[in-house]
């Protein structure tokens, strides 16, 4: 019994969240990778394009709400979470034209296009920032829990239990459904196989008769689609802070190359390492060693490797490490 409580606590302070934060980083994380592996550049407004997407579905759910509008037990941001992504992906289209087409025409070197797309976070910030202000919002309705602590406490007769939110199985769920749409896409329709072929070889690619505009825009558009999904679970899951998207690049980042950059599997799996390793780095064992151990051998001290503080800097220490041991990535020398 004692053991079915340490699980219950692990479940409910390390695996429920770290599935859903590693869900939000995966589709992160996907965003990332693609843009990587078609336009060979590292976007780093990637988390901006997050937070814009997020912000035009909250400014449409409040908007729905007014008019009385609700989802039902689900929360009211999924009805409108489609218009938020074409926003988004309009957003995305007009940085292409406005901004990276014409490092394209020229051939600028990665590197440029990469302080072209910090220059394109700042300003999103700071648009961000003008229209919703930089207050924390709050955008989830329906119902908070499909079972509570106290309903798993009461079904077991355990001391200990866990609770499983609406958005956590929202997150899950839809991020397991999102990669396997884009993984079939990316091997099975031709547009995809376009994709793949653009990424390998973008020279052979053209002489094939590809092209390339379509598979720029495409790219933005499964980006843009992506980050506004990740985003919107995100702030349902937690809440919407204008500034966390911009911490949340480091994590996101971490989980591409962890996973092997380029790779899209890698940045699923990736998602998910990243977020139960900083979990489990920051949680305090003390409350499960006193199940586990003998009575009286219980720890005095919380047990906790790090602080819940440092929860991005897990990220980096894992990249660190995984750059020494294998710079490629756990899928290395696979791409689209």
């Amino acid at each position: 019994m004692d053991y079915l409580n340490a699980l219950a606590l692990i479940t409910n302070y390390i695996l429920l969240p770290g599935l859903t934060y590693g869900s939000q980083l995966a589709l992160g994380a996907l965003g990332v990778t693609l843009i990587y592996a078609v336009l060979r550049f590292s976007n780093f407004a990637h988390g901006e394009i997050m937070s814009f997407g997020t912000m035009v579905c909250i400014l449409f759910t409040w908007l729905g709400q007014s008019y009385g509008i609700n989802f039902g037990f689900l929360p009211t941001a999924l009805l409108f979470l489609p218009i938020a992504i074409l926003f988004s992906v309009i957003y995305c289209i007009l940085l292409e034209r406005i901004v990276f087409y014409y490092y394209r025409t020229k051939k600028s070197d990665p590197i440029v296009f990469l302080i072209a797309s910090i220059g394109v976070m700042f300003f999103t910030a700071g648009l961000i920032r003008f229209i919703i202000g930089p207050s924390d919002q709050s955008f989830n309705d329906g119902v908070r829990f499909l079972f509570t602590v106290r309903d798993f406490k009461n079904f077991t007769g355990l001391n200990e239990g866990f609770g499983l939110k609406t958005t956590q199985a929202i997150t899950v769920i839809t991020t397991i459904a999102l990669c396997f749409l884009l993984f079939w896409f990316l091997n099975k329709t031709r547009t995809g196989k376009s994709m793949r072929a653009f990424s390998d070889n973008e020279d052979l690619a053209l002489l094939s008769g590809i092209d390339p505009n379509k598979v720029v825009l495409l790219t933005w558009v499964i980006a843009g689609g992506l980050a506004t999904f990740a985003g919107v679970l995100y702030g349902l899951d937690k809440v919407y802070k204008p500034f966390i998207f911009l911490q949340m690049l480091l994590p996101i980042f971490s989980a591409a190359i962890v996973g092997g950059v380029g790779n899209p599997l890698g940045a699923f799996v990736g998602g998910y390492i990243i977020a139960l390793s900083e979990l489990f780095v920051t949680f305090a064992y003390k409350k499960v060693l006193g199940y586990i151990l003998p009575e009286g051998l219980g720890p005095d001290s919380m047990m906790q490797f790090l602080s819940t503080d440092y929860k991005f800097a897990v990220s980096f220490i894992i990249l660190v490490i995984v750059l020494i041991i294998r710079p490629t990535g756990i899928f290395s020398g696979k791409t689209l």
